[in-house]
This record gives C-alpha cells, structure tokens and sequence, in this order.
C-alpha cells in the first residue's frame, strides 16, 4: 500500500508564514534572540515599526483627519504601543496615550517618559468612546491570562457599540485567550485589524476569536530559521488560499486510463436526505477522479444518468421504512477493484436494530484496505471503536457537533488539539469542519485553514467537501499515481 501521509510535510513549508504558536512560544524564541545578544529595543522598535507601517497604510486619511488615541497597557505590549505612537505624531499625526496603571516595565516607562516629552498627551480619563481618532489597542497582547477589569470590558463594549471597527490591536485584542481564542470574561476588543507580532498565534485563528480579531496581518520579525526549526514536529502549520498556488500537483502515469486515475465508490444520499447523494457526487466529480461509482437510492438511480452521465450506478439501495438508506447490498461489492469509498452524507441514521446484512457491510467496509472517508451519518451510524479497528487508511469529517458526540471527553477543547487527540485515538485523518478547518494525522502533523468564505456556510457544501475530498484521495491511491500518494494529506 502507498505511504498516504508523509511524516514532515513539504507543502507547505515550515517557515513564518506558515507556522502557528502559543503566545508561551512566541515568548521563548523571542528570549532565544534577547540570549544571543539581540538588544529587546532593538526588537521592540522592528516590531512596532512594522505594525505603524501598516497603520498609516491602510488608516492614513482616518488618521489625518482625527487622530489616534493609543490604549498602553503596563508591559511590552504597552511599549510597542507607545514606539507607535511616537512615530505617528513625528509624522505630524494627533496622538494621546491613555494608560490606567501606575507602574510599567522599564522599557515601557522609559518610552512613556520620551513621549510625554516630545509633547504626546497623556489622558488622565479614559478616552470618549465615540471619538473620532481611531484607537490602538495595545494594553496586553499575547500574555492575556485573566479578563479585563470591569471598567475596561465597558469601554472596550462602549466603543463597539458607538463607534463599531474603528480600533486595531497590536499582536492580539484585549480580552482574547491567546492560545485557544476564548474569550478571557465577558467581552474584548472588537478589531477591525489585528497586527500579530512575529508569527500568527494559534487562539487568533480559532473560530471563536474571528469576530474579536478581524483582518489578521503577520509582522515579521526575521526570526532565524534555526530558531523555527526547534519547534516541535507537530507544529501546526496555517494554510492560505494564495498557498494553493504552490501546493504539489497530484501526477500520473502518462499511460494511465480511468482506472488508473483513481477509482471512487460514493455511498450517499435516501429517500429522506436525497440532494445529498447529487452534492457529493458533484463534488466528486469536480476533485478530476477518474472512475466514479454510486450507492444511491433506487428512486435516484435510474436518473442518474442524466445529470451525471459518466458516473456507474454501482448498486440501487432501498431504503429503511423510516427513509434511512439500507447499506445492506454493499457487502456483495467487489471492494477490492476501489481505491476509494465514501460513505455518509445524507444516508440517514440506522435503524433501532441494524439487520445482520448491514452490519456485513459494516464490516466489509473495515476490511477494506483502501481509503474510506466517513462523513455526516456515516459517522452518526459508527462509534470510536468501529473507526479504531478499520485495517485501512481513513478520514473522517465531523463538524464541531458530531465530533462532540464520538469524543464526548473533548468537548470545549480547542479544534487543534482536540483534532490531534481524536486522531492520535482512532488512527484516521480527521477534518474537523469550521471556519478555520482543522486537519489533524495520526502522525501527528497539523493543518489549520488562516481565511474563510462565509458564503461556505449553508447547507450541502459538507456534501460537496466530503466527495472532493474522497475524489482527490483516490486519485492519490491510484496504482498510476506514482509518488503522490506521499502528500495525500496536502491534498484536501
């Protein structure tokens, strides 16, 4: 059988563009540099010039015409806020600082000293909510470990409410849990953009802080690649879209018929959920699958052909009384002709009592030994357990939901990590589905999508992803497909 899943991916790299860290790790590769003899203002400067950069870039005509107020928070952060706010008002723009706290890092008092002394007021009230000036967020960052007082949750609300995206954060909002995005109490800083200082931090890509977060923009600090490179393994790596421009095209034998570009069996769709089977099969179409077969309801396999011409109806399935599909003649297929199954979208949950003759074909799908992608029913009809003893290489495709239901002890667990533990678990590949989708191995490499289409979320196209995905990892199960098979798991 072909090595599905390459231990060390090549695509795509593992360089900052790429790689995903805890605030705790940002922080020890930044005491790495401050240890070879990197001064921490020189840093400091590099890092809040790269974020004043992209301030005037995309808020110049905002900050001519009303200035900025600069939220300073007592630790580094508040530094890099202040290093912002000194440039700004040297290139002429209208600056005050606000910051409630009697005491801060040297470094950071020492540039609040500079900038009252170059003229840069200091608010001794906090700032009118429903000003003008845009504002800079930079009371915390990334060190956030417990919620905002009280006062600050209502300012930071006041000013959502009267003056909604009209506020930036440098390296993360206040409020939000670096690490798994949560929210830290009851509210934080809502973001137009939020400036991540380095490289991109795992909570701020989280589903749950998106909303918090806004446009995120990575400001690089030329951290050395052998500092990247003494992150773990299991780093989790961001995906953009401009990465599927680079990503390894799946290659064939040039002589290579249908067959050898990948054979598909989808099982989808009942008497209840029909549209199901035709998204799946659309979408399997659309992944450049060779050979597809259909498991679909009698009552639509007669008129398969003329909508999807060149798909074979493998076999007609009746359905249960209640309209769920009955996998029962499944256990007659030549399985072993396939490099793919698909089985679930809208196939309906089973009976009180599944017949022997489906759980024969239960267990002919555990035999076989090529990919099985197991989605939506599919996997509301299976348990861990089932999944755990498949002899061959697997997906499975859970939205947040479902995923709750199979690893009931994981709920509440942020998506990188649960997707890693459940992996690790059952021995499959799992895509588990959300804005950010996450994609987890069993060798422990993960994925985790940067950017999201809200048009994405509406029913069916959980359909469409299922059968693309099985049609891609035929393909790279197929005997013509060389050495692609390697990064199979690039592929989704």
């Amino acid at each position: 059988m072909p090595a599905v899943f390459a231990a060390a991916p090549l695509w795509p790299p593992r360089d900052a563009d790429h790689l995903l860290v805890s605030g705790g790790q940002m922080a020890a590769l930044e005491q790495e540099l401050f240890a070879s003899g990197l001064p921490v203002e020189a840093l400091m400067e590099k890092a809040a010039l790269g974020v004043t950069a992209r301030i005037q870039q995309r808020w110049g005509a905002q900050l001519s015409a009303h200035g900025a107020v600069v939220l300073v928070g007592p630790g580094h952060n508040g530094g890099d806020g202040l290093v912002i706010a000194r440039e700004l008002h040297l290139a002429g723009v209208s600056v005050s600082v606000w910051s409630p706290f009697e005491r801060h890092k040297p470094l950071t008092a020492s540039h609040l000293r500079h900038a009252l002394w170059l003229g840069i007021p200091r608010l001794e009230m906090p700032p009118d909510p429903g000003g003008q000036a845009l504002w800079i967020d930079a009371l915390f960052g990334v060190g956030q470990q417990r919620a905002p007082a009280s006062e600050l949750e209502d300012l930071l609300a006041a000013r959502e409410r009267q003056r909604p995206l009209t506020l930036v954060a440098v390296d993360s909002p206040t409020g939000i849990c670096s690490q798994s995005g949560r929210l830290l109490g009851s509210v934080a800083a809502r973001a137009h953009s939020c400036y991540a200082i380095g490289l991109l931090k795992t909570g701020l890509v989280q589903d749950c802080a998106l909303s918090w977060v806004g446009r995120l923009e990575r400001i690089d600090l030329g951290v050395s690649p052998q500092l990247l490179d003494s992150l773990p393994a299991d780093q989790p790596l961001g995906l953009s879209p401009g990465d599927l421009l680079t990503r390894p095209e799946l290659t064939f034998d040039p002589a290579a018929g249908k067959y050898g570009r990948g054979r598909l069996l989808v099982v989808a769709g009942s008497d209840r959920y029909p549209g199901a089977a035709a998204l799946a099969l659309r979408g399997a179409d659309a992944s450049g699958c060779g050979s597809i077969q259909a498991a679909i309801p009698r009552t639509m396999a007669s008129e398969l052909w003329t909508w999807l011409p060149h798909a074979v109806v493998a076999q007609a399935l009746s359905c249960h009384r209640s309209g769920h599909l009955d996998l029962s003649p499944l256990r007659d297929l030549p399985l072993d002709r396939l490099d793919a199954v698909l089985v679930g979208p809208g196939i309906g949950t089973t009976e009180a009592e599944a017949p022997p003759a489906e759980t024969a074909a239960w267990e002919a799908l555990q035999r076989f030994p090529g990919l099985l992608v197991i989605d939506a029913d599919g996997l509301n009809r299976l348990n861990i357990q089932w999944v755990s003893r498949r002899r061959g290489p697997t997906w499975i495709t859970p939205h947040r939901h479902e995923f709750d239901r199979m690893f009931m002890d994981l709920v509440g667990v942020p998506p990188l990590d649960a997707a890693a533990e459940a992996s690790g678990r059952c021995g499959a590949v799992v895509l588990l589905k959300g804005a950010h989708t996450v994609v987890a191995s069993p060798q422990g490499t993960r994925w985790q999508l940067l950017q999201s289409a809200p048009s994405a979320a509406r029913a069916g196209l959980g359909d469409v992803l299922a059968g693309y995905a099985a049609g891609r990892g035929a393909m790279a199960m197929a005997p013509g497909a060389g050495a692609a098979a390697d990064q199979l798991a690039d592929q989704l």
